[in-house]
């Protein structure tokens, strides 16, 4: 199966046809109306500096069904003690930023070039991108930001600096996902501390089809607020 090559055309190929490590795609560009047709078709950028832009829409998926989302007795015991102050879209730059910087374990460099903040903070400016910020003593102890259309909302990153952080972080956007009757938190890739909060991996096809039903519903563009 053969990687297309994007131009400047804003389209990309049906997600099936991506190779078996779910790259899709090479080339293109950043910009808002790429970045959301990428989302709409279930397809996002990865990449690392030094390499062009690449285009995923890997298969299995990792999707969090708000419904599914699970934490241990302990650390509901923690949240119930509101250690945290939780906000949504105060503090956007300083959390892809520090998820583009933070030491993660087993992980060197990193995938949030400059070029990408800078994209979807462009995002966030036009009311797509969305962060959830967890902050302890003034200081910012932990988040994350992504993407909503319609009724789901595609995580990108998340940190946290302190215990917890982005488990609190994570709890608050699933509380609002159920207000909103969000049908799901696309979580992309698999990954062991998510699935150990009740994300589960869906077939590519299955997973298709639950975005376009997510995709009926008006966007909740603009500011969000706790």
């Amino acid at each position: 199966m053969p990687v297309f090559r994007l131009t400047q055309e804003l389209v990309f190929p049906p997600p099936c046809l991506a190779i078996s490590e779910g790259l899709l795609a090479v080339g293109g560009d950043l910009s808002p109306e790429r970045l959301l047709l990428a989302y709409r078709s279930g397809i996002f950028p990865w990449y690392n500096e030094g390499e062009p832009i690449l285009w995923w829409s890997p298969d299995p998926r990792l999707v969090l069904l708000p419904g599914e989302f699970r934490v241990s007795r302990r650390l509901a015991r923690k949240l119930r003690q509101e250690p945290f102050r939780i906000t949504m879209d105060t503090a956007f730059r300083a959390v892809i930023e520090t998820c583009a910087t933070v030491s993660r374990k087993g992980q060197a460099g990193t995938w949030i070039l400059p070029e990408m903040v800078e994209a979807y903070i462009r995002l966030h400016e036009i009311g797509y991108a969305h962060s959830v910020e967890c902050w302890q003593d003034g200081r910012l102890a932990g988040g994350m930001y992504g993407v909503s259309l319609g009724r789901c909302f595609f995580g990108e990153s998340m940190f946290h600096v302190v215990t917890d952080a982005s488990k609190a972080a994570l709890a608050a956007l699933v509380d609002r996902a159920k207000q909103w009757q969000f049908t799901m938190i696309d979580c992309q890739v698999p990954n062991l501390h998510l699935i150990r909060l009740g994300a589960r991996e869906m077939p590519r096809a299955q997973f298709l089809e639950l975005l376009e039903r997510s995709l009926d519903a008006p966007d909740r563009r603009g500011k969000w607020r706790v």
